[in-house]
């Protein structure tokens, strides 16, 4: 019985959705008040109580917020900026930024998620810049450049710089970055939010040491996706 109170004490609600879930939570008691008074069978309240009393639960769901420090060293490791699953483990042609190739790792977060981001490493922010687009579904290969999506690059204690991509999926209608130029960054900090199904890319230099399998479930903040070469 302790152990599950510790926990539930590490799990708040995301700032990003309390207003949300306590207008919503007013406007579903109100209306089952006015349906419990209108009718004089219980059915349509119980009714109505059952559909969105489970919607506005998932919604709880969804905003959760676990509190997650890392316990190892951080020294060149590149944590999972999300919970999800990884989807791509790839080495790609980097364009718009590098113009090299870049080792890809991407994860996919389900509606069912908890939706806050991470700093994947420790380091500094060189600058944060937001890109609207389309809301292809978010594993599909060309989400990454055409959906909306924000870009984050990190430059670690030693010189090496990390792009993180968050991307707005075909449910995500919103992708919010914390991240501020030049403010220096850590594993255990929130990155931002992703409202709804998305993904997140993180683009690591040739080298890197991959640390996780296709298909792998990731925990934000907790689980070591990569070593980056020395």
């Amino acid at each position: 019985m302790g152990e599950r109170i510790k926990k539930l004490k590490k799990i708040r609600i995301h700032r990003e959705g309390t207003e949300e879930l306590l207008y919503i939570l007013f406007a579903i008691i109100a209306l089952g008040v006015i349906l419990r008074r209108s009718f004089d069978t219980p059915i349509p309240f119980i009714i109505f109580i059952a559909i969105f009393g489970t919607a506005w639960l998932l919604m709880l769901n969804f905003y959760r917020c676990p509190i997650r420090y890392f316990s190892g060293d951080t020294e060149r490791i590149v944590v999972a900026p999300a919970d999800g699953k990884v989807v791509v483990i790839e080495e790609v042609e980097e364009n718009n930024y590098f113009h090299d190739k870049r080792l890809m790792i991407s994860i996919f977060m389900s509606p069912l998620n908890v939706h806050a981001n991470w700093f994947p490493v420790d380091g500094k922010v060189k600058f944060v810049k937001h890109f609207n687009g389309n809301y292809h579904r978010a594993w599909l290969p060309k989400a990454s450049e055409e959906n909306e999506h924000a870009d984050t690059m990190i430059q670690t204690p030693d010189g090496q710089d990390i792009l993180v991509r968050q991307i707005a999926g075909a449910m995500a209608r919103r992708i919010v970055t914390y991240a501020k130029e030049q403010e220096d960054c850590y594993i255990d900090e929130h990155l931002g939010f992703i409202k709804l199904g998305s993904r997140v890319d993180v683009f690591l230099p040739i080298g890197s040491k991959v640390e996780v399998n296709m298909g792998q479930p990731t925990t934000g903040d907790q689980t070591v996706i990569a070593r980056l070469p020395q």
